[in-house]
């Protein structure tokens, strides 16, 4: 079992800046795919971001590209998303969610919500205009 737990979120004027973290309990982090998810008000739950097992190689989606910076620390456990440049259409609250796949492939983004195994309770993100 593996629990992640968000933290990060916060209100910020358009323009401004934000880091997310998930911060996992298990041994096994380092195995895992780790995204980014986000549902606004009335909206489905959307992918953000992902990552490897090793960190090498990252998948965002295209509205975030060149703002968001997703990347981790298998070290301490913990994921993060680094948000640049936020605009009123961010506001949402923020998930972590991990992929336990024993296969891993790079080829895959890891995009669709179905995929993964285990989510955070989210953190809320709200940027003013």
């Amino acid at each position: 079992q593996v629990q992640l737990v968000e933290s990060g979120g916060g209100l910020v004027q358009a323009g401004g800046s934000l880091r997310l973290s998930c911060a996992a309990s298990g041994r096994t982090f380092s195995r895992y795919v780790m995204g980014w998810f986000r549902q606004a008000p009335g909206k489905e739950r959307e992918f953000v971001a992902s990552i490897s097992w090793n960190g090498v190689n990252t998948y965002y989606t295209d509205s975030v590209k060149g703002r968001f910076t997703i990347s981790r620390d298998n070290a301490k456990n913990t994921v993060y998303l680094q948000m640049n440049s936020l605009n009123s259409e961010d506001t949402a609250v923020y998930y972590c969610a991990a992929n336990s796949a024993v296969y891993y492939s790079a080829s895959h983004y890891y995009t669709d919500r179905n995929e993964y195994d285990y989510w955070g309770q989210g953190t809320q993100v709200t940027v003013s205009s």
